[in-house]
């Protein structure tokens, strides 16, 4: 008879930090033995004992199956559904998360039927379709239950709270190291996968954080604004425009300009020597008039 592997503090400290041991205010009657006391305001308390010796049980069936991948790990919880990923993502299962499609387990026809020889659901009230058509098909199911939750068709239920994010993924965290332990994959203290990978994640929550990162990053390494100095002897060539001096009264009408000398079109033309031509003794020249 295979003897369980004894839990440490540990294990039972992150149970506690995470809620895995808070039931509801409701108890099915299958699931009245896992439970351990019921407090003053009516929450049923789960034997965390008993949780972890139905999650040995579960992990020594799981290893019984030779090919990971008949082990198929299904949520249809929102809080679930990275923890699903992480876990088939680590033991070689699938994972089908979010909505269930009917007929994955019954109809050949589909695209994404499947014949897994296993079923780890994280909630039977919500995890209802896989339930019954695995039912149809004659495959064995493990099932993390709360008080409230109905076993009709659950082979091994573990009980533990399936309703909170932080519980969810501390328990398929859990499942998924006892299962590479038993594997031989990974030894009995080490293993550096946290368990912050299992728990959901808000998508807002995320990007905003990585907004907030990223904005932190640009103010700390931004460098400081330079002023912009044109090569030496880029601008060189062109001169700079003396500026114009400021008139003393801004309302004061512009000064007129002088008219050009020669007004009338038709006027005779000046003399070259009005134009500042120089003359020699051969007679006006202008330059250029050649």
């Amino acid at each position: 008879m295979a003897v369980n592997l004894p839990y440490t503090e540990d294990d039972i400290q992150k149970m506690l930090a995470c809620q895995v041991h808070l039931g509801t205010k409701n108890v099915d009657f299958q699931m009245e033995r896992y439970t351990f006391k019921r407090r003053p305001d009516g929450v049923y308390v789960i034997d965390l004992s008993k949780t972890w010796e139905k999650m040995m049980f579960a992990a020594r069936v799981i290893v019984a199956i030779e090919n990971p991948a008949d082990v198929c790990v299904i949520s249809a919880r929102p809080y679930g559904q990275r923890a699903v990923l992480k876990y088939a993502q680590y033991t070689g299962a699938q994972y089908i998360a979010g909505r269930f499609t009917p007929g994955c387990f019954t109809n050949q026809i589909q695209k994404n039927y499947k014949e897994p020889r296993l079923l780890v659901l994280t909630d039977p009230r919500t995890d209802h379709q896989p339930i019954r058509e695995s039912s149809y098909v004659n495959i064995p199911i493990v099932a993390f239950c709360d008080t409230d939750s109905p076993l009709r068709f659950v082979d091994i239920a573990i009980p533990a709270n399936n309703k909170a994010r932080n519980s969810i993924g501390l328990l398929y965290w859990m499942l998924a190291r006892e299962v590479l332990r038993l594997r031989g994959t990974i030894s009995r203290q080490s293993w550096d996968v946290v368990v912050d990978l299992f728990f959901y994640r808000d998508p807002e929550e995320a990007e905003k954080q990585l907004e907030e990162a990223q904005a932190a990053g640009e103010a700390t390494e931004a460098p400081p604004a330079a002023v912009y100095s044109a090569p030496a002897g880029e601008y060189a060539a062109v001169p700079m425009a003396p500026a114009p001096e400021a008139s003393a009264d801004w309302g004061a009408a512009p000064a007129p300009q002088a008219e050009p000398a020669m007004s009338d079109w038709g006027a005779t033309p000046a003399s070259p020597t009005e134009w500042g031509a120089p003359v020699d003794s051969a007679g006006p020249q202008v330059a250029g008039w050649q």
